[in-house]
Parts: structure tokens; C-alpha cells; sequence
């Protein structure tokens, strides 16, 4: 039977397309489909095809047969291949869309109760039984769809189903072995899968084999990687095995399950493959034992990289190396067990010893260690590199016991003690141990004073710049080394709350800090105190701004420097004008021009304060014009200024006010007063309203003898003429701003009591006229 095989297989190959899986569903009956191509081994008996199911595309096609991929870049040369469609569009080239459906095509209910799925449809089935004397058996197979679609979020949403199912006849539940490795996880789309850009995560990638473009060799449109469906068997046990495969939900898009030829086989489980991608290689440090021990007496022969062990004749074998590790259990009756295992091993990160040298203020041999000083010097720049704990002991550390609770403030135990880091790989997991020798520097430094001036609110506190305390540390340590300032010995020795190089003190007048020196290679050169003296500086009065009056020029007003407190004269003071030294040193100054003066006024200890005092300008008011309306019932003065400032205004001998506007304002000479509010200087200005009196009486008395418009001087509204009139309009008179006025009289006799006119023009040729009474 298997020589005839051998020729017909010859033959296919012979015609075979060198660049294609081809297909072929005329040769080979179910029976020799699993018995001649799948197992083809005389170490599994009883092999019987007891069910077939697919789909009815009139006896020219079916969809399942015979794979042909010799001469392909397929994995597979050969095998069985089962689909959810006609089996001659599994042949490649990728270039047309397996889609087929058949007439009462059904699904099958063991494959969905085993998936926990439903509404499978196009069910593909071979059914067998077969009876092994091994423990185990394997083969292996590819899994490939037309849904895989590359970068579409179906891919993340729908698969058709397939299974490889198992039980013990007469058993009724089936256990499914195409799984996704190290779960329980089918095998499916949804479950192999890169990410989907804007679809889904990636799903066990590690076992996704390809995107397959036009060139494929088959016709489909992704495909995993080579995978092994394994299951544990009892010797001489007859088993029932059915390799289904289903459209789900509908027919659309259809998938297959490739079976490599000759791949079922009794074998030897030795665990899972140990591979970097899976996040299960071998750490560095560690030895794994492989178990291949199979019931009876047997021989044991194994293989690293297909290199014999001779030696190595036993059931396990402890291997700490990474390869390919395969074992040969020829069982008593001849038949041969196969099993494999690849194992890889993480990179190795080195063992590193280090050193800690701490300061000891005390020279007893005892300080304290922040044991995280060592973290660049252990971890580089491996960003996958952690310390998991420290520990007093290499045990605790290998056994992760016992981890020291304080490590950024660790106090010996003994000197020159020796304490231990457990690294970590937090990708891999693998651990790692290094030592820590701590030791205790033996320089000293002097303790140091400095003194700084209280500053902003006197309060017994100073800003301090550090640089320059450390500048003044530098010359007696090494030239490359660090100096850093903490508030407590405590921060110091575990490298927390460094100080600012502005520190501002937080205790009044005298503080104490720690100056620690470092090298690169002495995480402590040395330790000191630092005491910081904060200076008394004179307490002064705020800035200022005064007003110098001009207009009294030469005259000196007299500013004082402001000391608060104190005896203005314990201190020494500069003045200056503008930043311009005066050469007054007094606590006062007298003077006599605008501008910023400035006094500093220092402290016999040094420590000196300043403020500005702002001497403005102020001008007496400058009357610029009086706009006034006259001659009518509401006269109205309003006072324009050709200056600016705070003034107040005053009309004859009436009250100040505000405002530059008076009203309801008599005929005649008024005065109006302008001044500055703070008094600078006083101005003022006479000046005219115009009136015309009502009527006169010239009868010998002293009162109202004339008559004459008010406001009308010799100083005031001298340009007016004035003619008075008869009833008749005979001229009368013409008044002369010099003279009293009229007296009533017409060359020399006296006019009868009676009204009069008067017609007054203006230097603009207005004119106004009126008339008054006559009263003898």
C-alpha cells in the first residue's frame, strides 16, 4: 500500500506548478487521506474513517482531499486540506475570492458545543478512529481564511470555526486540540491576529504567520504560523477524532485547515517551547529539566541542534543552554516516540559588585546608606532593568526574604558589611544578584560659618547663596567633586531635599546645614556643618513720594533717611540723586530738586538697606483765561488754566470750591482765586462784568449821581461806546470810560425825570441797547 503511494505521489509531483499549492479530490478515499497521508506510521493502529461530510458541488470538486505544495514557499509539502468551499479554489495564486456554498451544506453541533458557538453552517468532516500504545500524540497543521483582511476591523469581528475533536470511544464529550499554545483559547481569526489599525489589539501575533498578497501560493488572504494540536492518550485505548471545519453564521468568505502528511504521531511531551516572544525563555542563570519518561521499559536518545548526546541516556535531561532539544523514546515494542522542545534564553546583564563609600560623622565605623545611589551603576541604560529589593544575605536575596524595609536609609550592621541587589528583567522576569560593599571615608573638612544680611521683612532670616558657600569648600576637596547642601544629616546620608542654591533660612539668625562632597567614584568624600549666620540690617521706612512747590524755589524742604526704631545715628548713610552720589552722608538731606533720592543706610556689620524717596514737581496754578457771559440775568465766569494740578478756586472773598465754573454773577470788578491743595502757592486775576443800571437819581445827594454800565474803567471795556438818547432819539451824551457818567443834563440844564435810551457797541460791531429811568 505505501509503495504504490510513494509512485503516485512521485507522479503529482511531477506535474505539480513549482509556485502553487494545487489540489486534488480524485485520488485518495478518506481512508487513505488519514491513514496513508496523515499518519502513515505502523505505531498507530486501528485506523478506521467512520464518518465523511462535505459539501455537494455534483462529484466533480469536494472540500476536502489531497494538498500538493512541493516546490512552493507554503510551510507544508503535502497533506490533508479541509474547507469551507469547493477545494479547487483553495489552489493558489491569491486572486479570486473562495466564496462557495452547497445545497444542504449544515453545520455541526459537536464542533459548536466545543467552541461554544452556534449557527455553524458548511461543515467539512473526517471522522476516525485509531489505537496507539504512547502517551501522546501530535501533528501539525496551518490555519488559513479569506476573512483575515488586512488592516479591516471585520478581521476583528468575524472567523469561521474548526476543530480538532477527541474523546475516548464511548466516551460522549469531545476535548478540542487546536489550540492557541499554552491556553485554551480556538484557534480563529478573531484569536491569531496582528493589530488592526482602528480595529482591535493584536491577539497572539506571536502565532499569526502572514498577509497573503496575489503571489501567495494559496488562495486566501492571511494565514498563522505552523501549528501542533497535541493530546494526552492512554496505551492501547481506541480513540474517536473528528477534524471538522465551518462557515459561521453564513457562507460568505470561506476558510481551510491544512494537515502537514505524516505528521500524526505518537510523541513526547516535553513542555512548551521556551521562547522570547512567548515571554517564556530561559533566564540566564537558570537550568530547566526536560521529562520525556513514557511507561515501560524504553531507550532514551536525545539531541541538542540535531547533535547526539551520547551520554545523555536517561529519561530527563537538564538543560540550561538555548537549541533545539529533541528525544527518541523507542518503546519495547519498536515503535519510536518523537519528541521536541526549543528553548531560547534571554540576554544575560552582567554580574556587577559595587561599592558604597559613606561619610561617618562620628569616625565609629556606622553611618547611614542610601543603597539607591547604585542604581546607574547597576542598571545602565537598560530601561527593562529594575531592583526588585535589597538584602543582608545572598540567600534572602536568591529566596526574596527578608528584604531590607529602609534601603534610601540604611544603617550597618557591622562594619564593611557587604549587603545584596536583586535585579530584575521586568520583560523576561529573569533576576540577578549583585553585591554592595559598604565602607565608611575616612576625610574630614573643618565646619564652616558664613554670615549673611537679613533681608525684606526683618525677621532674622536671609537668602544665602549656596554657590558661594560651596566656592568657598571647593579648594579643599578633589576638582571634580560635587558638593550639595541638605537641611538635615538625615537628608544628607539618603540624598533627599537637596537645598536650593537660593536657600532662604527657616530659623532665625542662626541655622545649621550639612555640605556633603561627592566624587565620581566616592558616593561620600565628605561631610561638614554649615552654620549661617543671619546679620541684624537697619529697619528703615517704606518708599516714598514727596512734593516739591516750584514756585518756592530756592527754598529746600528736608527729607529723612527713615530709620525705624534706632538712633538714626549708629548707622552710616549715603545719599544719592537720581543714583548720583550727593556726598551728604547725614540721616537727613535738604533740597531743592526733583528726582529719585536715594539713602542707604548701613549697619556697622555691614549689612545696609535702602529706600527711594520721590520728590515730584508742583506748579502754581497759571490763569490762561476767564471766559465769561454778561449782560444777561445769569452771568457766568469760568476759569481756563494752562496747567494741570489739584486746585481749588475762590471768587472775591467767597469760599473755595472745586469747580472753575461761578454763576448768578453781579455786574462790576470781581477777583477770582486759584490755589493748590497742599498749598504750594495762591493766584489771582481781576476782571469786569458788564452791567447796565436801571436808572439813576441826580438830585444833589451822594448816591446813584451818575449814570454808567458797571465794569466800565479805565482798565476794563475801555473800547465801548456808549450813546444816550432821548425818546425822540436825539443824542444826549457820550460816555468816556475815564469820566463819572452822565449827570442828566443837556448843555448845562437838567433833562425832566424821564426814561432814556442807550445804545452800546462793542469793538466787534455788536450792539446792545436799553433803556433806564430819570429819578429827580
Amino acid at each position: 500500500m505505501q509503495s504504490r503511494l510513494l509512485l503516485v505521489l512521485v507522479l503529482i509531483v511531477n506535474v505539480t506548478t513549482a509556485q502553487n499549492v494545487t489540489t486534488d479530490v480524485q485520488t485518495y478515499t478518506p481512508q487513505q487521506l488519514i491513514e496513508d497521508v496523515l499518519i502513515d506510521s505502523n505505531c498507530i493502529t486501528n485506523i478506521q474513517v467512520t464518518n465523511v461530510v462535505g459539501g455537494d458541488f455534483g462529484g466533480s470538486d469536494q472540500s476536502y482531499g489531497y494538498f500538493n505544495a512541493t516546490g512552493t514557499t507554503f510551510p507544508f509539502q503535502n497533506g490533508i486540506v479541509l474547507s469551507t468551499g469547493r477545494l479547487s479554489n483553495v489552489n493558489g495564486p491569491n486572486t479570486s475570492l473562495s466564496d462557495d456554498n452547497a445545497n444542504n451544506w449544515s453545520g455541526d453541533q459537536d464542533l459548536e458545543i466545543a467552541l461554544n458557538e452556534n449557527n455553524t453552517i458548511n461543515a467539512t468532516i473526517l471522522e476516525f478512529e485509531f489505537t496507539t500504545i504512547a502517551s501522546q500524540i501530535s501533528f501539525n497543521y496551518i490555519f488559513a481564511s479569506e476573512e483575515y483582511q488586512e488592516n479591516n476591523p471585520n478581521t476583528c469581528q468575524f472567523s469561521d470555526l474548526f476543530g480538532f475533536l477527541i474523546r475516548e470511544v464511548g466516551q460522549q464529550q469531545y476535548q478540542n486540540i487546536a489550540l492557541v499554545p499554552n491556553t485554551q483559547t480556538p484557534v480563529k481569526v478573531t484569536t491569531v491576529h496582528p493589530e488592526i489599525p482602528g480595529g482591535c489589539q493584536e491577539e497572539n501575533q506571536f502565532y499569526f504567520g502572514s498577509w497573503n498578497g496575489a503571489n501567495a501560493p494559496i488562495n486566501f488572504n492571511g494565514q498563522t504560523k505552523v501549528l501542533s494540536a497535541t493530546a494526552n492518550t492512554s496505551p492501547n485505548v481506541t480513540y474517536q477524532v473528528k477534524l471538522v471545519i465551518a462557515d459561521e453564521q453564513n457562507y460568505r468568505y470561506d476558510s481551510a485547515v491544512f494537515l502537514e502528511a505524516g505528521s500524526f504521531q505518537v510523541t513526547t511531551n516535553l513542555g512548551p517551547n521556551l521562547l522570547e516572544d512567548t515571554n517564556n525563555a530561559l533566564c540566564p542563570n537558570d537550568v530547566i529539566t526536560l521529562d520525556a519518561t513514557q511507561p515501560g521499559i524504553n531507550t532514551y536518545t536525545w539531541y541538542q541542534d540535531n547533535t547526539l548526546l551520547a551520554a545523555q541516556t536517561n529519561p530527563t535531561l537538564d538543560v540550561q543552554n538555548a537549541a533545539t532539544y529533541n528525544v527518541e523514546v523507542t518503546l519495547a515494542n519498536g515503535c519510536i516516540s518523537y519528541g521536541e522542545i526549543i528553548i531560547e534564553k534571554y540576554d544575560d546583564f552582567p554580574t556587577l559588585n559595587t561599592s558604597i563609600i559613606q561619610c561617618d560623622f562620628d569616625q565609629d565605623g556606622y553611618s547611614n546608606y542610601n543603597l539607591f545611589t547604585v542604581d546607574q551603576t547597576l542598571l545602565g541604560t537598560n530601561p527593562d532593568l529594575s531592583i526588585q529589593g535589597f538584602y543582608t544575605s545572598q540567600l534572602d536575596a536568591e529566596q526574596q526574604s527578608n528584604p531590607i524595609t529602609t534601603p534610601q536609609n540604611f544603617e550597618n550592621t557591622s562594619i564593611n558589611q557587604t549587603v545584596y541587589a536583586l535585579l530584575v528583567n521586568n520583560q523576561s522576569g529573569c533576576t540577578n544578584i549583585s553585591q554592595i560593599a559598604l565602607s565608611i571615608s575616612n576625610n574630614t573638612l573643618p565646619n564652616y560659618s558664613f554670615d549673611g544680611c537679613d533681608a525684606g521683612d526683618i525677621d532674622g532670616l536671609a537668602t544665602f547663596d549656596l554657590d558661594e558657600v560651596a566656592a568657598q569648600i571647593q579648594p579643599q576637596v578633589p576638582t571634580n567633586a560635587s558638593i550639595t547642601f541638605y537641611n538635615t544629616m538625615e537628608d544628607a546620608f539618603a540624598e533627599s531635599n537637596p537645598l536650593p542654591t537660593q536657600f532662604l533660612t527657616t530659623q532665625p539668625d542662626t541655622q545649621t546645614i550639612i555640605a556633603k562632597v561627592k566624587t565620581n567614584s566616592i558616593d561620600c568624600y565628605a561631610i561638614t556643618e554649615v552654620q549661617l549666620n543671619v546679620l541684624y540690617t537697619p529697619q528703615i521706612s517704606e518708599n516714598e513720594t514727596v512734593d516739591y512747590c516750584l514756585n518756592n524755589y530756592p527754598e529746600t524742604i528736608t527729607l529723612q533717611g527713615g530709620v525705624l526704631n534706632d538712633s538714626p545715628s549708629n548707622y552710616y548713610y549715603q545719599w544719592l540723586l537720581n543714583g548720583t552720589d550727593t556726598g551728604v552722608n547725614t540721616s537727613f538731606i535738604d533740597i531743592n530738586q526733583i528726582g529719585v533720592y536715594t539713602v542707604i543706610i548701613t549697619d556697622p556689620n555691614g549689612c545696609f538697606n535702602t529706600r527711594d524717596i520721590t520728590v515730584t514737581a508742583i506748579q502754581a496754578p497759571i490763569i490762561q483765561d476767564i471766559i465769561q457771559t454778561q449782560s444777561t440775568s445769569n452771568n457766568t465766569v469760568t476759569v481756563i488754566l494752562e496747567n494741570n494740578g489739584d486746585f481749588e478756586y475762590a471768587l472775591d472773598q467767597g469760599s473755595y470750591q472745586n469747580s472753575n465754573l461761578f454763576t448768578n454773577i453781579s455786574s462790576g470788578l470781581h477777583t477770582v482765586y486759584i490755589k493748590n491743595i497742599d498749598g504750594c502757592s495762591v493766584t489771582q486775576q481781576t476782571f469786569a462784568i458788564l452791567g447796565f443800571p436801571k436808572y439813576f437819581t441826580p438830585n444833589g445827594d451822594i448816591y446813584n449821581q451818575y449814570w454808567k454800565p458797571s465794569g466800565m474803567t479805565i482798565n476794563f471795556n475801555t473800547n465801548l461806546d456808549i450813546k444816550i438818547f432821548d425818546r425822540f432819539g436825539k443824542l444826549l451824551h457820550q460816555i468816556n470810560p475815564e469820566s463819572n457818567g452822565w449827570d442828566g443834563t443837556l448843555n448845562g440844564q437838567l433833562l425832566p425825570t424821564n426814561d432814556y435810551w442807550y445804545l452800546a457797541t462793542f469793538p466787534n460791531g455788536t450792539t446792545t441797547r436799553g433803556h433806564f429811568s430819570l429819578i429827580r
